[in-house]
């Protein structure tokens, strides 16, 4: 699979982990497939980071890649200690138990490496079509960029015939 490839399917994997939380259906069964999502997540992250150390993509995209990577051991450490039920009885503050705090942080962290994933795989998709090259007219929208395989593919345009 292309880099870019697998950039876009680590943010569609974690998207999916985001709706298959929301599916009313049998807990345990959705909860063994969350945790074998989960560690896809994390082998994703980890060979995304990997890969864009190879390139000369910029600083900016493989420090957040990292970041996504770094984080995604997080989430799956809370996502452990949920998944076994440990702190569900132990109270902390306002009546919130551990396990309610280890719910909190796995969602919030799990948004971060969804957007962090996304813009990652935008920045990188960007670089690799040259989109950094031009600037645009203030109120224009440009098409997007024509791959290459394409454009090798098409002929040149003719120019207009008139009947006259």
């Amino acid at each position: 699979m292309r880099l870019w490839g697998a950039l876009y399917l680590l943010t569609w994997v974690v998207v999916l982990e985001f709706i298959l939380g929301l599916v009313p259906l049998d807990r345990n069964l959705l909860d063994y497939l969350h945790l074998a999502l989960g560690f896809l997540i994390i082998a994703l992250t980890y060979s995304n980071y990997r890969a864009l150390r190879g390139t000369t993509v910029m600083g900016r995209i493989k420090r957040t890649s990292r970041a996504s990577y770094q984080l995604s051991y997080v989430v799956g450490a809370t996502g452990l200690l949920m998944f076994f039920g440990i702190g569900s009885g132990w109270t902390l503050l306002f009546g919130i138990s551990l396990f309610g705090a280890f719910i909190f942080v796995h969602l919030v962290l799990a948004l971060a490496i969804v957007t962090q994933a996304a813009a990652v795989a935008i920045g990188y998709d960007m670089w690799e079509e040259k989109e950094f090259a031009a600037e645009t007219v203030a109120g224009e929208v440009p098409a997007p960029p024509v791959p290459p395989a394409l454009a090798r593919a098409r002929p040149p345009p003719t120019a207009p015939t008139s009947d006259r």
